[in-house]
């Protein structure tokens, strides 16, 4: 037999009381949880439920065993059943068996049921009771904390169509309402609050243009600030959208104010029964955990989803979350997802675009106004920002990095997905400025002309592209495994002196240095294709190759000129090269992030697993 429950610890029954690691037996009066469906197949059974769900299989006796103890389950007769079945039987070890799994899996509830429970200690509402039942890991609980909460829904006017709709809401999960106006709300939003059970809960729900939204549980005070925050986000977002972007109030339909309310009131009546919130159900790969999530729904096309979000006031206790790091390229892609969020993402999101992604991939974004607002102004033409890698993924990377920083303050501050890729970054950078190639003999061609990744990226600068370039390398310091490589357009005569910079980069070897900064003048000539960009690029080269390489598998014949087997290559060096460039520049062991509080965006960076450094010297 085999099963799933992603709700619950298999081999614990938190609901029922009953198994812990297959030593105890399920309570005799255990019953299935309401809304359990049940599908038969050719040797088994696959039942899911609210909590959890299960494959049996093995017999063709399982769908019998089934046939048997359906009913019994469902009404809450298991115990008169299987007193009716001779002990040590193969059919009573067969029924205890299948029991068994499906308290395993969370499947199966204490009788009596909610609905039983005598008011003021259980809902009087039949259909309530089988919610908590379907839903509570211990129904009887959260019955009685439902049975003694009280509403509050504040509006702006309390008999429109939002508030009317979340009163409606409210009363038939159970709870007396208490509509009350508040002069401060826009006319679009409404605060819905609960107390009495616990700690009191508010949830807010609104408006802006065609997109409304809900907010997660929070205090009075948390739920104002999101609402707030995500109201001028989603207004800024449809104001960059041109005029097409923000559809007038009137085209919304009058039932959208009745879903969003309903949406609220069903996240508000869970928090207040200690249920798991609706944005934790479901696998929604985009939901970081740990992360509050808000909904966004839009009236026209009908869509709702949710997203891992934070406000810029962070008032509440679990909202000063902070991530691990991400342990590699996947899921830190999934946080820039989340973070550069089109409508509410308080970072600019990096994408493809329109741009070409050959001979070079490339991602690019619209660096925001620092502090989007209802008091925004259009400050003029919008800066983009746009770069390159390898592949696109480790473009997008790129970019969000370096929209951050600029953003923070350019050369102030290093952004990375994790202290060893923000580090990488920084001590390039740092290196880079430092080591200035006049002077310094510069390594021999033939240490560095051979490798495949070089020949590919200069052969696409100077012949596919047509651009006249110089390449030199240097070495950072005798004996030092350090390089720094620099590609310089050729200058159109004699006299002009050294032309302009197209790519540089730090690097643990000299091939690998100009096949990096080969790679950044191939960039820098698409992207000047392309128009111009905010800034330019960092040499942050191999930075990345820990993270990019991170639960990845390298074939046997992938070598340097595949991009997979020269970042593998590049990820065994990374930690000795910083030590390298830590000595070069003088500076001792690499220092833990300061984990003071910081202003935004460094605070938000930070609480998504990002690491944020002041600067390189913040290495010394």
């Amino acid at each position: 037999m085999t099963g799933t429950n992603p709700d619950t610890n298999p081999g614990t029954d938190p609901g029922t009381g009953g198994r812990a690691n297959g030593e105890a037996r399920p309570h005799p009066d255990a019953r299935l949880r309401p809304g359990t469906a049940v599908t038969p197949l050719r040797a088994g059974l696959h039942l899911r439920g609210r909590r959890g769900s299960v494959t049996l299989e093995g017999s063709t006796a399982v769908p019998v065993v089934w046939g048997l103890l359906e009913e019994p389950l469902r009404t809450g007769r298991l115990a008169q059943f299987r007193e009716g079945l001779e002990p040590g039987s193969s059919v009573r070890t067969a029924v205890d068996t299948l029991v068994g799994r499906l308290a395993d899996h969370d499947l199966l509830v204490p009788a009596p049921p909610a609905a039983a429970t005598p008011a003021p200690t259980g809902p009087a509402d039949p259909a309530v009771a089988r919610w908590i039942d379907a839903t509570a890991a211990h129904p009887a609980d959260a019955a009685a904390a439902l049975a003694t909460a009280r509403a509050e829904v504040l509006a702006l006017d309390p008999a429109s169509p939002a508030a009317t709709a979340a009163v409606r809401a409210l009363e038939a999960g159970g709870l007396p309402v208490t509509p009350t106006p508040d002069p401060g709300l826009p006319g679009d939003r409404v605060l819905l609050t609960v107390r009495g059970a616990g700690r009191d809960r508010t949830v807010a729900a609104g408006r802006s243009g065609s997109t409304g939204y809900v907010t997660a549980p929070g205090s009075a005070a948390q739920a104002r600030a999101d609402a707030a925050a995500l109201e001028a986000r989603l207004a800024h977002a449809a104001g960059g959208a041109g005029e097409g972007g923000a559809p007038q109030p009137h085209e919304v339909p009058g039932a959208f104010a009745a879903l969003l309310a309903g949406a609220a009131a069903h996240r508000l009546l869970c928090a207040a029964a200690a249920l798991p919130d609706p944005a934790a159900e479901g696998d929604d790969p985009r939901l970081l955990p740990g992360i509050p999530a808000v909904l966004l729904a839009d009236a026209r096309p009908p869509r709702a989803d949710l997203h891992s979000w934070l406000g810029p006031r962070r008032i509440d206790t679990d909202r000063h979350v902070r991530l691990a790091p991400p342990a590699d390229l996947a899921e830190a892609l999934r946080r820039i997802a989340a973070l550069g969020e089109p409508r509410c993402g308080p970072l600019p999101g990096p994408l493809p675009g329109d741009l070409p992604q050959l001979p070079v991939p490339l991602a690019t974004c619209t660096l925001p106004d620092p502090d989007p607002g209802p008091a925004t102004r259009d400050t003029g033409t919008p800066r983009t920002l746009t770069g390159g890698a390898p592949r696109l993924d480790l473009a997008r990377l790129e970019v969000f990095c370096r929209a951050a920083e600029l953003l923070l303050g350019d050369d102030t501050f290093t952004v990375g997905a994790g202290p060893g890729h923000a580090l990488g970054r920084a001590l390039r950078h740092g290196a880079a400025r430092r080591l200035a190639p006049d002077g310094r003999t510069a390594v021999d061609p033939a240490r560095w002309s051979g490798h495949p990744q070089l020949r590919h990226w200069w052969k696409t600068l100077t012949d596919r592209l047509d651009v006249a370039a110089r390449l030199e390398v240097h070495r950072a310091a005798p004996c030092a495994h350090a390089y720094r490589a620099v590609v310089r357009r050729t200058p159109a005569g004699p006299g002009h002196g050294p032309g302009p910079v197209l790519g540089e980069a730090v690097e643990a070897t000299p091939g690998d240095a100009a096949a990096f900064a080969a790679l950044a003048a191939v960039t820098a000539a698409r992207t000047a294709a392309a128009g111009p960009s905010a800034t330019r690029p960092r040499p942050s080269g191999g930075a990345v190759a820990p993270l990019a390489t991170a639960g990845a598998r390298t074939a046997a014949w992938e070598d340097l000129g595949w991009s997979g087997g020269w970042l593998a290559d590049l990820a065994g060096r990374e930690e000795a090269f910083q030590d390298t460039l830590h000595r070069l520049s003088g500076a001792g062991p690499a220092p833990t992030p300061d984990p003071a509080p910081a202003p935004e965006p460094a605070g938000l960076l930070r609480s998504f697993g990002f690491t944020v450094l002041r600067t390189a010297e913040e290495t010394r």
